[in-house]
């Protein structure tokens, strides 16, 4: 007879193909049902944290939610970070686990509920009667919200018996949100008229336009328009024709690019949240710039917003082009030279230290990658040079873990959670050095996982870059900030992967050589860039100025 564990696995599968975890006495009989009665694939990784982070980046790569799953006590409280950085991202995907029993705390227990509760997430805990319908509960919370949900299971009640497993309904998710009522209606009116007005019109578009499909209608718009366009950092490639955009805003953007948007007198934004990094802190448009946003968030999420309008990005602009259907295009875009204003700096071979210039080599990796990359981005200093110089095909082909709660540490289980949602693509991880020290067990895991169908890019300045250049410029103390230098092709080696420090852009040959050979049999590729740590990456100097 199937126990309250094999109800959550058996339920949870229904919806889920993919569970990450590792295996603890809190989850024994959960994984126990995973494995045996489910078609659900299991992946193991060696750290907690990793369970989160891979589950998290299957969603972001697919768009399909997946399961993390930890024992209680210790194994929980390691998932946190990543649980923190789920819930800043909005990223919805299901973390079971094992929690005290039903008749209390033990000495090693601690309180789940609030603790998940302290980074933001709900838990729902299942009992012997009704854990299939919690279980799908948990699924619809976390697919309505766009957030991550902790479901418990009770250590006396995971191998109760439960009879047979109820049938359940399936998980409701929302209808896309209408523009509605007189209001937004009249500010949809307003809005076409400024675009019909407008000499220089431009769009911006994010990662809520791109899940809700709207780059089709996007590009309709731009082209009745004739704006240029640009996208958040995880939203670049939205627009369908690349020709008349500017790439992504903020500091990972061309500086050329950015004074064309600052010519703009206006600016409709989609499913971006404007950040203070999107915005330049303040200063991505012109004071006389008309700046409309459509989001599904309550309100205006930028003080500079003339004109807010609560909506689905694709029904959104779906209604503006029926407004526009007999506008005729400003010409802004074929008058300027979008090609020019999208390049970046060659930078040097080496920097003044003899070490390698970041930008160059990022230069040089772009002209080797696969065409096929997801590319998994690591927190830290280094974030700047593959948001440049790395174009991507689609948003969910170039995903950063991490960015939204400033953690680093969580770039090697990415690469588990985006090689299963992504088996045909080399996934490509971009990580530091600090990085990926920090989380170096789930080195195995990426191994393991991705074989020949990934590698990695290990930014190797022997320091955390980010504190050096905010606070070794103010005259701290740099000693804490100085990691001493670490062979990461040592490590690949260890676990059976391929490693290569390079030191010179001639030693980047060896990608050429790995992207030609089959990835059916070549191995995980490691990159060691042993890189200049002088090189200040421009999305970093904006953040210094600030600062000062």
């Amino acid at each position: 007879m199937p126990t309250v564990s094999a109800h959550v696995a058996l339920t949870l599968a229904q919806h889920i193909d993919a569970v990450f975890g590792v295996m603890g006495n809190g989850n024994a009989y959960f994984l126990d049902a995973i494995e045996k009665q489910t078609g659900a694939a299991f992946t193991a990784v060696r750290h907690e944290q990793g369970a989160v982070v891979a589950a998290d980046a299957h969603f972001r790569a697919s768009g399909r939610i997946a399961a993390a799953t930890s024992t209680y006590g210790a194994g929980f409280t390691n998932t946190l970070t990543a649980l923190a950085e789920s819930v800043q991202a909005r990223i919805p995907l299901v973390l079971v686990v094992g929690d005290e029993p039903t008749s209390g705390p033990r000495p090693w227990d601690v309180d789940q509920i609030a603790l998940a509760s302290g980074v933001g997430a709900r838990t729902y805990t299942v009992g012997r009667a009704d854990a299939a319908a919690t279980t799908v509960i948990a699924i619809e919370h976390a697919l309505t919200y766009r957030v991550p949900v902790v479901l418990a299971i009770p250590y006396d009640v995971a191998a109760l018996k439960a009879g047979e497993v109820p049938a359940a309904p399936a998980p409701r998710v929302p209808a896309p949100l209408a523009p509605k009522g007189e209001f937004a209606e009249g500010m949809l009116d307003r809005l076409a008229a400024a675009l019909r007005s407008a000499k220089r019109p431009f769009l911006l578009a994010g990662r809520g336009a791109w899940l809700a499909g709207a780059g089709e209608a996007l590009g309709a718009l731009a082209d009745a328009t004739g704006a240029l366009t640009a996208s958040s950092a995880l939203g670049r490639g939205v627009f369908p024709d690349q020709r008349f955009d500017l790439g992504v805003t903020g500091g990972f953007g061309a500086e050329g690019a950015m004074e064309l948007i600052r010519e703009a007198d206006v600016a409709v934004v989609f499913g971006a949240s404007l950040n203070q990094f999107t915005m330049r802190f303040g200063a991505l448009f012109a004071p006389g710039t008309q700046v409309f946003q459509i989001d599904v968030t309550p309100a205006a999420t930028h003080a500079h917003v003339g004109g807010f309008v609560r909506a689905d990005a694709r029904l959104a602009a779906e209604a503006l082009v029926s407004r526009l259907q007999d506008a005729e295009g400003s010409g802004w875009r074929e008058s300027v030279d979008v090609p020019a204003a999208r390049v970046y700096e060659a930078g040097d071979e080496t920097a003044p230290d003899g070490r390698l210039d970041p930008r160059s080599a990022a230069r040089r990796i772009a002209e080797l990658l696969p065409e096929d990359r997801v590319v998994v981005s690591d927190g830290g200093h280094f974030i700047g040079w593959a948001n440049m110089y790395w174009p991507v095909a689609s948003p969910d082909r170039m995903m950063m873990i991490g960015t939204a709660f400033q953690a680093i540490g969580q770039g090697w289980p990415s690469v588990v959670g985006a090689t299963r949602a992504r088996p045909e693509a080399t996934v490509v991880l971009t990580s530091g050095d600090g990085g990926g020290l920090m989380a170096i067990a789930d080195l195995e895991s990426a191994v393991r996982a991705a074989g020949g169908r990934g590698m990695a890019v290990i930014w190797n300045d022997a320091a955390y870059g980010a504190e050096v250049n905010l606070y070794g410029l103010k005259g701290l103390a740099r000693e804490p900030m100085l990691i001493p230098q670490v062979d990461f092709s040592a490590f690949a080696a260890a676990v059976g992967a391929e490693g290569v420090a390079v030191r010179t852009l001639d030693d980047l040959d060896c990608l050429a050589a790995w992207t030609a050979e089959d990835p059916a049999t070549r191995p995980f590729l490691v990159l060691d860039l042993r890189i200049s740590g002088e090189v200040i990456a421009p999305y970093q100097e904006e953040i210094i100025r600030v600062n000062s």
